[in-house]
């Protein structure tokens, strides 16, 4: 079994609905949660901005030792998460895909 958080971010405070959920579906699992309200709103940034500041939050993440990362930010899952994923080994869940699949 790992024991190693799941951790979650966003460029605020939106993430903390992803977050709420994944304590309520996994109430076994330790949490580490970053929302990067200092740099928020991401949508009005560029994307190399964007991809900067949600690198940063996942480098925070990793030096928490997490075991998956979910980006509870759709700007960042949009404009960052497909850069992101090929330089991070852990898993990376956005909230895009399963957004628009709960909407189908």
């Amino acid at each position: 079994m790992d024991n190693r958080p799941i951790g979650v971010l966003d460029s605020g405070l939106g993430g903390l609905t992803v977050l709420k959920k994944v304590i309520e579906k996994m109430p076994n699992e330790s949490t580490i949660f970053i929302g990067d309200q200092a740099n928020m709103p991401y949508g009005d940034r560029s994307r190399e901005e964007i991809i900067s500041l949600t690198r940063d939050s996942v480098n925070f993440l990793l030096s928490k030792d997490v075991k998956i990362i979910i980006f509870g930010c759709n700007t960042a899952t949009a404009v960052a998460m497909s850069t992101i994923q090929k330089e991070v080994p852990l898993q990376i869940i956005g909230v895009v895909q399963s957004g628009a699949l709960a909407a189908a």
